[in-house]
């Protein structure tokens, strides 16, 4: 191919660009459309600090007892499999990215010393009760924001309720059930 044909190409490109753009501005010299000032239909918005409320004092109202009664220690072992990449329950057990679990039921958020916990976990003056563990487990992102845990959370009741039976009977002093 000589300079020729290419320059023929590339003006027939160039030309039906234009041709493209033009037929473009005609037709919306042609169909213009008026915008209205007003929107037609207004759309009263609620605060979003009064649905976040009420969904807050309805996760506070859980039965505790009777989400407990639906846990099974042995179907609690095996949930916590999707924990134990991250977290060990053994006595004695080291702290891998996530820190040992043993005995937390009980224990203070955050209080492990030879592990480096986030600021807002640092910050949560909690202890972990059935109550706080059960909330943390299921979506621990939303329940303490900027918590480094990047688990998903346990949607399943049953799941929950067996993670924490299994994580107070893996303690010196399991914390009697309510």
């Amino acid at each position: 191919m000589d300079s020729f044909e290419i320059n023929k190409i590339i003006a027939a490109v160039l030309l039906i660009a234009l041709i493209v753009i033009g037929i473009g501005k005609i037709s919306d010299m042609a169909f213009h459309v008026d915008k209205p000032d007003k929107s037609a239909y207004k759309v009263d918005i609620q605060e979003s600090s009064q649905v976040s409320s009420s969904v807050e004092k309805i996760e506070e109202k859980v039965d505790i007892s009777a989400l407990l009664a639906l846990g099974d220690v042995s179907h609690g072992e095996k949930v916590f499999k999707k924990c134990s990449a991250c977290h060990l329950v053994n006595k004695g057990g080291e702290n891998k990215i996530g820190p040992a679990l043993y005995g937390v039921i009980g224990r203070k958020v955050a209080s492990k010393q030879d592990y480096k916990y986030s600021k807002a976990m640092a910050a949560y003056d909690k202890d972990w009760t059935f109550e706080e563990m059960n909330g943390y487990l299921k979506k621990p992102q939303s329940y303490i924001k900027g918590t480094k845990m990047a688990f998903a959370g346990l949607r399943k009741e049953k799941d929950r309720a067996s993670v924490i039976l299994y994580l107070n009977q893996n303690s010196d002093n399991p914390i009697p059930l309510p």
